[in-house]
């Protein structure tokens, strides 16, 4: 890498690395991916006497402890026996006390789903007559916290690292098999593997934490961790542990005993390393498959071969974009990258990218179950981005295969003006068209000479460092200087290489192409990491539909509530208008907007926007809601449960830096 060049790989590694944290930063805790669909007593509902038992519906399967359903009277004392179960499918029940007196009474769940994410939620139900309840329902916020922000971490660190071991892993066996023996290609793959095993053991440690209590006092709790070991994802995590310890022992192999070995013994290592690594790789793979979003849902059977394939296309793309990345930057001036490794691996991600978009368009359509959801769901609108990016990238690729058909037709032209070379013609120094395109395709026979010469230029020196001197003090004075003058040439040498070689405008225009390259790979990874924590269209959409029958039953739809409320940090440009949209402004489920405008009525965004729904007649909230960011000026969220009818105050937090922010508040009837 020259010296222009590496501050600028460095500046864009940054600043792609502050790009990613950013992403990750900004998602917030995951989303419920089980949704509730109805109750039994029903949301907001008065009964005339006490029920036996409280009963919830859920979207999908989900997993339960003492603690998940909890059922609290007016002043907040647990009034239920403690031992939820299902009664059948995805509804679940706990049995209350008897002789509960008349009273609003809340009911909270913290449960996770059968995709492994934690679902939390309240709401309130009344016997005889609704009454004042001190009881607060907020920190419902399953997933959260910094506990939730470290699993979404690790989340992203375990897909890097099984792309790059995998993908780096695959461009070496099917594009390049020198590079087995190059230290820098080894170190990344070794990387690879080092990342994916500690993500692993951070999300083991922290999963019961994530879908329990949330503290991260409770990461070291073994008893937690028991619980977690007995549960799929736990399994499936631990499983992964296990296939990492198969995988470290394929990687000694292929930068050990495979690098040693001759052309005609590689060959036949090859065949097994390739079948072995397949059978590891597609394990690992399966352990994502079998405990997350392909698990459940519509056609489970198919959707979890179809999304090992999937991510094995992934990681051989993308895995192998970073090594072929690598190799073009860290390779040695004497072990290049070749035109013919570059052009192999154009024909594996081409395949990548077909894979990918057959098995990509089925699992949309089992996500989103609908066009309309690709704009009105988050699912959606992150997947239209990842389809963006994979349509940059592709883009990209097809200026990086034009950049190889150039350098493989240089290597040729060099090879053939070789050949045409009669023996002895040269005077020791290698020719002026073969610098900078050693390696390229169809160079055999230069590499051959460029062999050669090396050994005539070792022999050269060993005898030169061999000759007799006058005394022995003086013999090994002189072949210390030698020795020294021999490295010192060496190193010249090879840097005289490797600026030929980077000076070289088609591999110049290839490094550069492959780089960009990476990089929108960088944040198409962040994207895909965010899908995966992220609920699905379709079960959002059903939740949507699914309305409560308390709704509809006990109030009226009221139509939309519009709050104007101006707001002043006393920062610079910190005054403006924050106007709130609660549609429809009832019991139950509703969807929230909000714009903030500056003081000339322009939309303005900033850094952070919160909102707050307090009903202090009856002691119930503050209920948080932390709206998405849409566009320019506008926040959304949607299935805003509003647990009882009432005068609400709604608080909306605005911060426009750092340092800066303020609460506004205003009520509103709601229900």
């Amino acid at each position: 890498m020259t010296q222009t060049t590496a501050p600028r790989v460095r500046t864009l590694v940054l600043l792609l690395l502050a790009a990613a944290c950013a992403l990750l930063a900004g998602a917030g805790p995951a989303s419920a991916h089980a949704a509730l669909t109805g109750s039994d007593p029903q949301q907001g509902a008065v009964v005339d006497k006490a029920p036996a038992q409280v009963s919830l519906t859920f979207s999908e399967s989900v997993s339960l402890d003492d603690d998940s359903l909890r059922v609290l009277d007016p002043k907040g004392k647990r009034v239920d026996d403690g031992k939820p179960s299902g009664t059948g499918g995805t509804t679940y029940a706990v049995k209350l006390h008897a002789g509960l007196p008349d009273g609003t009474y809340t009911v909270t769940y913290q449960v996770v789903s059968a995709d492994s994410h934690p679902v939390a939620g309240a709401y309130t139900f009344s016997i005889g007559a609704p009454s004042d309840t001190s009881v607060s329902v907020d920190g419902q916020e399953a997933g959260g916290g910094v506990v939730g922000w470290l699993y979404g971490a690790g989340r992203y660190v375990s897909y890097a690292g099984f792309i790059v071991l995998v993908g780096g892993a695959a461009f070496v066996l099917a594009c390049w098999p020198r590079g087995s023996g190059v230290r820098a290609v080894q170190r990344l793959v070794v990387s690879g593997w080092l990342a994916l095993t500690a993500a692993t053991l951070l999300l083991l440690l922290l999963r019961g934490s994530y879908t329990g209590s949330g503290k991260l006092g409770d990461v070291f709790d073994l008893n937690l961790l028991g619980e977690v070991l007995q549960t799929k994802p736990g399994a499936s995590l631990v499983s992964r542990l296990l296939l990492l310890a198969a995988a470290a022992l394929f990687i000694a192999v292929l930068f050990g005993a495979y690098d040693k070995r001759e052309d005609e013994e590689k060959r036949d290592l090859t065949f097994g390393l390739a079948i072995g690594g397949t059978v590891v790789a597609a394990g690992l793979a399966a352990t994502w498959a079998m405990s997350e979003h392909a698990s459940v849902g519509l056609q489970a059977g198919l959707a979890m071969p179809v999304d090992v394939v999937h991510l094995l296309a992934v990681a051989s793309w993308l895995g192998g974009l970073t090594a072929l990345v690598v190799a073009l930057y860290r390779a040695p001036a004497d072990t290049p990258v070749p035109a013919t490794a570059a052009r192999r691996f154009s024909r594996v991600a081409f395949g990548s990218v077909v894979t990918l978009v057959v098995t990509g368009t089925y699992q949309s359509w089992r996500q989103l179950g609908s066009w309309t959801a690709f704009t009105d769901t988050r699912y959606g609108q992150l997947l239209l981005l990842k389809i963006g990016l994979v349509v940059v990238l592709v883009g990209i690729a097809y200026f990086s295969r034009r950049w190889t058909a150039q350098l493989a037709e240089t290597g040729r032209t060099v090879v053939r003006q070789h050949e045409k070379e009669p023996v002895g013609a040269s005077t020791g120094r290698q020719p002026e068209t073969m610098k900078g395109t050693k390696g390229s395709e169809g160079s055999e026979g230069a590499e051959g000479a460029e062999r050669a010469e090396r050994s005539e230029a070792a022999a050269g020196k060993a005898k030169a460092s061999a000759k007799p001197t006058g005394t022995a003090k003086g013999g090994s004075g002189d072949t210390r200087r030698a020795a020294q003058l021999a490295r010192q040439r060496a190193a010249v040498d090879a840097a005289r290489q490797k600026r030929q070689r980077d000076a070289d405008p088609h591999r110049f225009g290839l490094r550069r192409s492959v780089l960009a390259e990476a990089s929108v790979a960088v944040v198409l990874l962040v994207i895909t990491t965010l899908l995966t924590q992220t609920e699905p269209g379709r079960t959002e959409e059903e939740a949507k539909n699914a309305t409560p029958p308390s709704a509809a039953s006990a109030t009226p739809s009221s139509g939309t509530v519009t709050l104007d409320i101006p707001f002043d940090t006393g920062s610079q440009n910190g005054k403006g208008l924050v106007r709130v949209e609660l549609d429809p402004a009832r019991v139950g489920a509703n969807d929230l907007h909000l714009y903030i405008e500056s003081p000339d009525g322009n939309a303005l965004d900033i850094p952070e926007v919160k909102v707050a729904f307090t009903l202090k007649a009856k002691d119930i909230g503050p209920l948080p809601v932390v709206p998405d960011h849409i566009t320019t000026g506008h926040w959304s969220a949607g299935g805003v449960q509003i647990p009882m009818a009432g005068d609400w105050e709604v608080a909306v937090t605005v911060r426009t830096s750092d340092i800066d922010q303020v609460t506004v508040s205003k009520n509103a009837q709601i229900g």
